[in-house]
């Protein structure tokens, strides 16, 4: 038991230097700048939108329609190019996903139903509404420079997306660790009815998580829009195991109350650095969802076989216990 403690104490940093020692012996020159900066580039989209998953997660509640989010928020930075410029159009997409995010939270605080299944259905209805507006099509940008100047490599390892990544990453340890509101959605993701007990507005920090999470969604969509000059409405149909398995590698729990941005940041790295590992070998894409989906059962067991021995009996998670689903809706 006390290895099991230790090990999920430290997972993050045991999970990350397995999989670069393995990347390593498997990848010649997998340590070179260039893939350094491309295994960074690509786990910065991930990233960003684990950055706001994050802030969900701790506060005990989940969302599952980040990647059509991302879709939907670049298919409309894309379209809009031609009419209102570029810059408008990236504004208007990330906007998109900032409207997503506060339909998923007021409908989550206003209905008291459950993020998951809550989440599950918008996630049906942004993915449709992608479908919808590009017939299903491809649709590109009018500007392919620019597109170059997004992934343009700086200091040899970073582009514009990946730095912007570190910089949230940053910026939102500073706001968990160091400032009130950070700290009350711990406190909210602990126990929702003692913070609400300590004047804590639960609801409107539940709200705001989501309007969060959305947001960061879209500025990852639009990103990744202007960077290949396309928006699609299959973009992201794979994201959002991938970024529930690089925030809950990082240490966050799945039942709220805990987690942080650095056991993010080294979430996101094991992620992207496995996803490189596995795409220089050629290995097919539905493989590589198999093994973040076979990590993310082993460390759910994991945390589980951890944390039940250490709980009170009768203590239920925060993200069942205040939005529990029963027979016939009633709770």
């Amino acid at each position: 038991m006390r290895l099991l403690t230790l090990a999920s104490r430290h997972r993050v940093v045991i999970i990350l230097g397995l999989t670069l020692v393995i990347s390593a012996l498997v990848v010649p020159g997998y340590f070179s700048a260039s893939t350094l900066g491309l295994g960074l580039d690509r786990a910065a989209t991930i990233g960003l939108i684990a950055i706001g998953l994050t802030v969900l997660l701790i506060s005990g509640q989940i969302d599952l329609s980040g990647g059509a989010v991302f879709a939907l928020a670049g298919i409309v930075s894309v379209i809009l190019q031609r009419e209102i410029g570029i810059l408008p159009a990236v504004i208007a997409g990330i906007l998109v996903g900032t409207l997503a995010g506060a339909i998923n939270g007021a409908l989550v605080v206003g209905l008291k139903v459950n993020s998951l299944v809550l989440t599950l259905a918008t996630m049906l209805i942004f993915r449709s509404l992608a479908h919808w507006i590009t017939n299903s099509q491809p649709v590109t940008g009018t500007d392919i420079m620019l597109s170059l100047a997004l992934a343009k490599i700086y200091l040899d390892v970073f582009t514009i997306r990946s730095a912007l990544f570190i910089i949230l990453i940053v910026l939102l340890h500073f706001w968990l660790t160091r400032t009130i509101p950070g700290r009350n959605v711990f406190a909210v993701g602990s126990n929702p009815a003692a913070a609400k007990e300590s004047g804590i507005a639960s609801d409107r920090v539940v709200f705001l998580g989501f309007v969060f999470a959305g947001t960061l969604a879209g500025l990852a969509g639009v990103l990744q829009s202007l960077v290949t000059n396309t928006g699609s409405p299959v973009f992201g149909s794979e994201l959002t195991v991938a970024v529930i398995a690089a925030v809950v590698v990082g240490g966050t729990r799945l039942e709220g109350g805990r987690g942080s941005a650095l056991g993010t940041l080294g979430g996101v790295l094991t992620i992207g650095s496995l996803t490189i590992a596995m795409e220089f070998q050629s290995v097919p894409a539905y493989v590589q969802q198999v093994v973040s989906g076979l990590i993310l059962i082993l460390l759910v067991v994991l945390d589980r076989a951890v944390t039940t021995k250490g709980r009170a009996p009768g203590t239920r998670p925060a993200l069942i216990r205040d939005n529990p689903i029963t027979q016939g809706g009633k709770t």
